[in-house]
Parts: C-alpha cells; structure tokens; sequence
C-alpha cells in the first residue's frame, strides 16, 4: 500500500508541467503550439528565452530528485532496507514514474515534455559524480554543436560508461545507466531524424543566430 502511494506521488509530481504553466501565466502561450510543440526547458528557451527557461528546468529538475527522495520514507513504513536491493528497485520504480508523469501530465492533458530535465534530477539521486561528468560532456557538445538534442543523447549515452569505467559502479547501477541513455534515445527519436536530415534547431544560449 506504501509503495503504491509513493508511486502515485510520484506520477503526479512529474505531472506537474511546469513548462505550459509558467507559459500561459506569465507570457499568454502554450509552448506545446510552438517551436517543436514540446513542453520542456529547450522548447520554453527557443519560444519565450532564458528567463522562462530557466525556471522550467529547475522544477522539472527538483521532480525527479525529489520523486527518487521519496524512497526514504520507504524504511520507516515498509519492508525496504538501505542499500537493499528492493530499495533499490523501488527508487527505480519511483523514476519511471516521475518521468512518465512529465511525458504523460494528468494536469496537462497527457502531453508533456521529453523529460530530460526530470531524469537529470533522477540521476543526481542515484548517481551524483557520474551525473556531474555527463552534465559536463552535455555543455562541451552544446557548446561545439549548438543542438540541444545532441547534447542530451551524447550526455545519456557517456553516463552508464563513466559508471562502468569511471567509477567502477556494480552491475545494478551500471544497468540503470544503461536504461537511462535507452529512454534518452526513445525521447530523442525524433530529433535523430531531424539531426541526420539536416533540420534540427540550434539554440543559442549567449547571443543571437547572426542572420
């Protein structure tokens, strides 16, 4: 019964679309009927710039950390122990269902964001250093390539290599980050078709595209 209320709240603290809220209260507009129609910090950057943006990614940011934190009420009520496998699978529960509340928001008709930002949150949770050094690879891409999207599946796809390699993390953990550079992928699906055809949106964080 515990476990299926942390998981419920973790579905509707992802649900929480941060991005399509800040949008119609603050600036009049939907960011899911502009730019690439998606409710997450990328798109609220191309559509409404960094002052929006940066709010977004922030609370989708505390989402997922917070949804994987919940997991610690688990020891004082149910049959889970620290460092125990089944607190283990129950935070990777947890995750799954923070980021399909963001891609799938209750309070925002099932149509969300890619939920970059709420796995990032996720991570940092489970996996802080090997996080850090992925955030880091994801900002030398933004900044060689100026796409986003690349940026985020090349991050997603260095994680579960810096656990193995890195940080010589157990096959658990290594699991996970493999888990987490697939969702990447899937999310990204689109955008790899727009990256190989030539079509993707760079995003300029510090100055304007010179036209």
């Amino acid at each position: 019964m515990i476990t299926a209320l942390l998981l419920i709240g973790a579905y509707l603290l992802g649900s929480i679309p941060s991005a399509v809220w800040i949008g119609k209260r603050f600036y009049g507009i939907d960011v899911r009927e502009h730019g690439s129609r998606n409710a997450g910090a990328t798109n609220t950057l191309r559509v409404l710039g960094r002052r929006a943006a940066l709010p977004v990614f922030i609370i989708d940011f505390l989402k997922g950390f917070v949804a994987v934190k919940l997991s610690l009420l688990a020891p004082h009520y149910a049959d889970y122990q620290p460092g125990s496998g089944e607190l283990f699978s129950l935070q990777i529960a947890l995750i799954i269902a923070v980021v399909l509340g963001h891609i799938f928001p209750v309070f925002a008709g099932f149509k969300g964001g890619k939920g970059v930002a709420t796995l990032a949150g996720t991570v940092l949770s489970m996996a802080t250093f090997p996080l850090l050094l992925s955030m880091l690879t994801f900002f030398v891409m933004l900044a060689l390539s100026k796409y986003v999207s690349l940026s985020s599946i090349t991050a997603g796809i260095s994680f579960p290599l810096y656990l193995a390699f890195v940080f010589h993390e157990d096959e658990k953990m290594v699991g996970f980050g493999i888990v987490v550079a697939v969702v990447l992928l899937i999310t990204h699906r689109k955008n790899i078709r727009r990256l190989l055809n030539g079509t993707e949106s760079k995003i300029y964080l510090f100055k304007k595209k010179s036209s």
